[in-house]
């Protein structure tokens, strides 16, 4: 489960939360791709580094309750996953290579569950915005997702409805705190690195 030993009590109510429900709206030149694939830390972590990548959100997405925040998410009463939303551009990175870095950089079956994170929240899923996008999740999860793992793909493919914005203290996470959270430490770091050098060429350093 994810800790945040560093923060103080009551630090949670300094920083608020954001209930924004973003809509599909975007530049000419720019795409979304909305994934959940466990904790958004460390997903956030992981496409913030690619070259092409504009920015990257984390939030909630896929549930029943008309919001969602940290906690509520948590308790599995909102049925929402977390997730993060890449704003991309296609021209420098596809979302098919979006895609396969998702692949490699969590475990897409296992139900509800990375690593010891467990609960519907941590779900694989891919959310598209368009009828491009579900073809080419569709076609990656039986094409690609098999070159890295042997077992059954659980990933769900599903419309994109709604994305709620994480707290600010989940924004920018790794990158903010790193390895004074021991689960940066034991879970992100390690993670991270092994991505950095599989995609070197595809960084944006």
């Amino acid at each position: 489960m994810k800790f945040a030993l560093f923060l103080m009590p009551g630090m949670l109510l300094l920083f608020g939360h954001h209930n924004n429900k973003t809509k599909d709206t975007m530049s000419e030149n720019l795409e979304l791709a909305t994934l959940g694939g466990g904790c958004f830390w460390c997903v956030e972590a992981i496409y913030q580094d690619l070259r092409g990548v504009y920015s990257v959100l984390p939030g909630y997405s896929g549930g029943t309750a008309e919001t969602a925040d940290y906690k509520s998410v948590c308790s599995g009463t909102t049925d929402h996953a977390e997730v993060i939303q890449i704003k991309f551009d296609p021209l420098v990175i596809s979302f098919a290579e979006i895609l396969e870095i998702f692949w490699s950089t969590h475990n897409p079956t296992t139900p509800n569950r990375q690593g010891n994170d467990v609960g519907p929240q941590y779900r694989s899923v891919i959310f598209y915005h368009s009828e491009a996008q579900r073809a080419i999740a569709e076609q990656s999860a039986k094409e690609v997702a098999p070159t890295f793992w042997s077992d059954k793909i659980v990933t769900e493919v599903v419309p994109f409805e709604a994305f709620y914005e994480a707290e600010n203290y989940h924004q920018n996470y790794y990158k903010s705190v790193g390895n004074r959270n021991p689960y940066c430490t034991v879970i992100i770091t390690p993670k991270v690195e092994k991505f950095r050098k599989a995609y070197k060429d595809k960084l944006k350093f």
